[in-house]
């Protein structure tokens, strides 16, 4: 089995997903998140700062859990390990990445779509497994349908969870945390305002609890 990413779960099972664009962004937004609630991050490989925010955070904010999100091959993955992530995550898996993560004993979060995909990363040891992106395949009715044909694998879904859906998601019972962008939305981010997305970091920490 590959190593459990439950293991860095503690307390709130919400993972806010980020997208850092500048690096002065990073301590104020992981402070802002981590001070309210939620110490899991996902931070995304999808901007050149990436790398730079996730090592920043990861030696400067006690308390915060860096994960680092959009990882699609060996080379990221290696970096990522490499600025300090403490765990991994990829919308999907392709082979040259599988056979990667098949030599490594990082934490990993591989995104699955289909029974197909779930079933192959079963059989490479990953029984934890990012929904994504949950709201197109279907949302909580994919989840009761695959609990029965593949009931020993868990989900963290990620797209489409808001603070309307997000209980409904948590109370599934293949369910162990749930990912979302709405916590630190890039606008909010790029707006620097850090209050509002503390409030919304204490609302989503309360979710679950």
């Amino acid at each position: 089995m590959h190593p459990s990413i439950t293991t860095l779960l503690n307390g709130p099972k919400v993972i806010p997903v980020l997208v850092i664009e500048d690096p002065e962004d990073a301590l104020p937004l992981a402070r802002s998140l981590v001070d309210n609630g939620l110490s899991i991050l996902e931070i995304t490989l999808r901007s050149d700062a990436a790398l730079n925010a996730i090592e920043t955070i990861a030696n400067q904010v006690e308390g915060a859990v860096v994960g680092v999100g959009s990882i699609l091959t060996e080379a990221q993955l290696n970096a990522a390990q490499s600025a300090g992530g403490q765990f991994g995550v990829s919308p999907g898996v392709s082979f040259k990445l599988l056979q990667a993560l098949e030599m490594s004993d990082w934490p990993f979060l591989p995104g699955a779509g289909s029974l197909s995909e779930m079933l192959t990363l079963r059989d490479a040891g990953f029984s934890q497994q990012k929904l994504f992106p949950a709201a197109v395949l279907g949302g909580i009715s994919m989840l009761k349908a695959v609990a029965g044909p593949v009931g020993d694998i868990s989900f963290c879904p990620t797209g489409g969870i808001n603070p309307d859906n997000a209980r409904d998601y948590l109370a599934q019972s293949n369910v162990f945390a749930i990912g979302g962008t709405w916590i630190a939305p890039l606008d909010l981010v790029r707006a620097k305002d850090w209050d509002e997305i503390g409030r919304r970091a204490a609302e989503a920490a309360m979710l679950g609890s």
